[in-house]
């Protein structure tokens, strides 16, 4: 990620000169608006760090064609992310490996006895929404770029209906059987 490459004085600089400067996409300055850049904005508050592979990927970001100011979603994003790795601790845990080894097999330990399997078929389940984030549904912009679709199950609505029915038709099956007693079946590879 372009902001994890940054070095750490220059993102708190970007941190503070987002906060006092107009933030423009698409050029370095732009004397219309009287915006910056982020970069230029973090080198007036002493962030002084030559890194373009940042403001390659801030334009790829903001799919900046011409120079514009950055709107509030933009920049809300860039804050986030900044105030994030800044907040990493990056120095490294001292000790030996062994002491490291043995602490994650205690903490698997304690998970595996804390968690305890849902044998209850009234077990109750809980579907928990992950929380606003303020970005817009953007699949309208991307439709005409090259692999936009690779995050959906199926790139056509045919495939996807079908794998749906083919789900639904499982869990049929799975719910059958546990209605009627029969030992759940595993499925061959």
């Amino acid at each position: 990620m372009a902001v994890e490459a940054l070095p750490r004085h220059t993102r708190e600089a970007m941190l503070r000169g987002i906060d006092t400067n107009r933030i423009i996409v698409g050029a370095y300055v732009d004397s219309r608006s009287g915006g910056i850049c982020p970069m230029l904005a973090a080198h007036r508050n002493g962030g002084r760090t030559s890194v373009a592979s940042f403001a390659r990927a801030w334009d790829d970001f903001t799919d900046a064609k011409r120079p514009r100011r950055a709107t509030r979603r933009e920049v809300r994003t860039l804050r986030s992310l900044l105030e994030w790795s800044v907040g990493i601790d990056t120095s490294l845990p001292t000790g030996s490996l062994a002491e490291a080894a043995a602490q994650i097999r205690a903490e698997r330990e304690q998970f595996r006895c804390a968690a305890t399997p849902i044998d209850e078929p009234d077990a109750d389940i809980t579907i928990t929404r992950t929380p606003d984030t303020g970005d817009r549904h953007r699949a309208h912009e991307f439709r005409l770029r090259r692999d936009w679709a690779w995050m959906r199950p199926a790139r056509q609505l045919d495939e996807y209906k079908d794998l749906l029915a083919a789900a639904e038709e499982q869990l049929a099956e799975q719910n059958e059987r546990e209605l009627l007693g029969d030992p759940v079946a595993v499925p061959a590879d």
